[in-house]
């Protein structure tokens, strides 16, 4: 790795797996939120925004996402000068604040400000701290420890949307919120005591050349651009997946727990391919995880009606959507000076911010305009995810050629 002797890496120890486990509190979190977005789009669909179309709803959800991966551009140059424990801090008070005010939102203007722009900017600040501080405690195991950390917005997904939804029905929208937001703050209470960078911060001016030379290397480009389209897919099918089996006539008693199914083996997802891309190469890996993801979204998804088939297909893309999540980072840090990976990560955040804002309501309207027919919304998913392979696989080629057995 430039800029520092290899070891130094520590790759395990206490300390080591400390800053893991913060990080997997810190994530369970601020993504585990986003993965559960389903779950408040059936509430507001159904409910306080029923006058609202469904492509106008998915904004505030789009938004959400949006600030919380392009918040890197900002917090990543942060990072790098201050280090994750005030990010920390700062994210935790916005985070629970906003999710505070979203318990109390009734119109459409308040529940964009609350969830999409306050809750979700301190969602971002937790997110970037934790991803940034992980790279520099390993580098041989990297991915598997982040596989390990990003199983906790997996566990979040699992946990929350079951949570909200029995909540909901019991003790209102309203307490259902409030007690998210007191859970985040006992867990991102943990990851500001435990979550700490290996290498000390350093202050230094803000150079825009900094940032204008990333974008000049030709590798951390694809990579980027690789992780855009997948991103601007991927939502999907978190977003879409229970309304359109609803259409297809699911059994009613099995909808809730779709999300949480696609979260419960994306936690397989983002560990076993973690483990693996260590032994393999983890551009190799990423090349398996987009085609897979490909493969099932135009295979199965599209053609599959069936209770079994709509299950199958949540299994599987939960599995490589999972690996997707914690694979990305570890490319970008493999490519970059791990003294600049707080402005490296966030750049390419920024970016992938851009699928995840438009993404939704590029979907909503293409099914809008299909008078609620899912099919383009579904092959718009799968192209995206095709287009990222074609594009990870451009990045491998550069690095290595044609030699497929070549580790990297």
């Amino acid at each position: 790795m430039p800029g520092l002797n290899p070891a130094d890496f520590p790759d395990g120890g206490v300390r080591a797996w400390l800053v893991v486990f913060g990080g997997w509190c810190g994530l369970f979190c601020s993504f585990g939120l986003i993965n559960c977005m389903g779950a408040f789009e059936d509430y507001y669909v159904s409910g306080p925004l029923a006058d609202y179309s469904q492509g106008t709803v998915s904004w505030i959800l789009s938004v959400e996402a949006f600030f919380v991966v392009f918040g890197g551009l900002v917090y990543g140059r942060i990072y790098d000068v201050v280090g994750p424990r005030p990010l920390l801090v700062l994210g935790t008070v916005l985070y629970v604040f906003g999710l505070m005010m979203v318990s109390t939102s009734t119109k459409y203007y308040q529940f964009l400000l609350a969830q999409s722009v306050c809750s979700s900017i301190g969602a971002s600040a937790v997110f970037n701290a934790c991803m940034a501080s992980v790279v520099s405690w390993f580098l041989k195991r990297r991915a598997a420890a982040f596989g390990v950390m990003c199983s906790g917005a997996s566990m979040g997904g699992v946990v929350l949307p079951i949570m909200l939804n029995q909540l909901i029905a019991r003790v209102g929208f309203p307490w259902a919120v409030r007690s998210v937001a007191f859970l985040f703050l006992a867990l991102l209470s943990v990851a500001i005591v435990t979550v700490r960078s290996r290498v000390p911060p350093r202050p230094k001016p803000l150079r825009v050349g900094d940032y204008v030379a990333s974008f000049a290397d030709p590798l951390f480009m694809l990579t980027t651009v690789g992780c855009f389209f997948f991103f601007w897919g991927m939502f999907l099918p978190f977003n879409y997946i229970a309304l359109q089996a609803q259409t297809a006539g699911l059994d009613p008693d099995l909808l809730p727990y779709l999300l949480p199914i696609i979260n419960a083996v994306s936690i397989v997802g983002r560990i076993v391919p973690g483990i693996v891309a260590d032994r393999v190469g983890r551009f190799n890996i990423m090349l398996c995880i987009t085609a897979l993801s490909t493969v099932v979204t135009l295979g199965l998804w599209i053609p599959g009606k069936s209770t079994g088939a709509i299950v199958a297909y949540a299994m599987v893309f939960g599995f490589s959507s999972g690996g997707f999540i914690s694979m990305g980072p570890t490319l970008i840090a493999q490519i970059s000076d791990i003294r600049q990976i707080g402005i490296r990560n966030g750049l390419s955040f920024a970016v992938q911010s851009l699928g995840a804002l438009t993404g939704s309501p590029i979907a909503g309207a293409i099914v809008s305009s299909s008078n609620g027919n899912f099919v383009g919304m579904q092959l718009f998913s799968g192209a995206t995810m095709a287009a990222s392979f074609v594009i990870f696989f451009a990045a491998r080629y550069v690095q290595v050629g044609w030699s497929p057995l070549k580790k990297i």
